[in-house]
């Protein structure tokens, strides 16, 4: 590994954040993600894809992505017991 590489390793380990923020951070990047593609799926579906077509899908994420972390972040513990009551342990 060469001094660059390690110099970057080493910056973006230093830059972790604490694994209690796990279930935060899973559900930002979760909220980002499902959000951004719902609303330009559903925008598509409602509106067709026009000229306002990217000006109206950002504007439904902008509404979209809070409400989908603070939905995430409610349900999240809901999941997680639902899928312990349907999968075995891993032995």
């Amino acid at each position: 590994m060469n001094q660059k590489a390690s110099s970057r390793t080493l910056f973006f380990h230093q830059r972790k954040l604490s694994a209690r923020a796990t279930p935060y951070v899973f559900a930002l990047y979760m909220a980002s993600i499902m959000a951004f593609l719902m609303s330009f799926v559903i925008t598509a579906a409602n509106s067709g894809i026009n000229a306002n077509y990217l000006s109206n899908s950002l504007h439904a994420y902008t509404l979209a992505m809070p409400v989908a972390f603070l939905c995430i972040l409610v349900v999240r513990p809901i999941v997680l017991k639902l899928v312990s009551l349907t999968v075995h342990p891993h032995h």
